[in-house]
């Protein structure tokens, strides 16, 4: 029964970075990075540049998540995001979400 307690800790320390890593899995599957790094530009802005730019804004999430599947253009120059058509509603929220996330 002392395992018990251990076990709890421990798997809620591995719950707490799946998301983590399901996000950069889903952002991989989605072909995200073929555009995107965490740390530098490669077509698009890095991650942490799109966090640092959209954080503390109220409705960050709902307009970049519709800018995911939509593509768009001039929020970081006039090099256009084509849009994803293979992202859902619920795949571009989760990935926006840990985007912003990123520091």
């Amino acid at each position: 029964m002392k395992l018990l307690p251990a076990l709890i800790v421990t798997l809620g320390a591995a719950a707490a970075t799946a998301p983590a890593l399901a996000n950069e899995a889903l952002a991989k599957a989605k072909n995200c990075l073929a555009c995107h790094a965490a740390d530098k530009k490669v077509v698009g802005p890095s991650y942490k540049e799109v966090a640092a730019k959209y954080a503390g804004q109220k409705d960050a999430v709902d307009k970049l998540s519709e800018k995911v599947m939509k593509g768009g253009v001039g929020a970081w120059g006039q090099v256009p995001m084509p849009a994803n058509p293979q992202v859902n509603a619920a795949e571009a929220k989760q990935l926006v979400q840990w985007i912003l996330s990123i520091k």
